[in-house]
């Protein structure tokens, strides 16, 4: 990500788009459990919130308790590459288990469509 502004833009996306199909699959598609969409559309958006949540965090040592720029900027790097590729793997994860939940939620003639498809 280029900024933290880029990496909000991409969690609110990914978190409207799949709200938005829960959303469509709840009013369109026969036999699906109404009730376990909703479920699944209030933990988007838990999801989304502790995401936002999570993107800002600081590096918690100064310029000073390094021997010199070059070391403090490495480890400063490295911290931030760890912290968001941790933020990733969550959100990623936790986008998975949510498609999952989807899938369950659909009735068995529609899961049969989608395999045809």
């Amino acid at each position: 990500m280029a900024n933290k502004r880029d990496l909000k833009k991409v969690i609110r996306t990914v978190c409207g788009d799949i709200a938005g199909e829960c959303i469509l699959a709840r009013h369109f598609v026969p036999g699906i459990d109404k009730s376990k969409m909703t479920e699944i559309v209030v933990k988007v958006a838990d999801l989304q919130c502790q995401s936002l949540e999570n993107v800002t965090f600081s590096f918690d040592k100064s310029e000073r308790a390094f021997d010199n720029a070059r070391a403090y900027r490495k480890e400063r790097r490295t911290y931030f590459k760890k912290g968001y590729g941790k933020l990733r793997s969550e959100f990623e994860a936790a986008v998975v288990a949510i498609v999952d939940q989807m899938n369950a939620a659909l009735p068995e003639a529609q899961k049969e469509l989608n395999k045809a498809k």
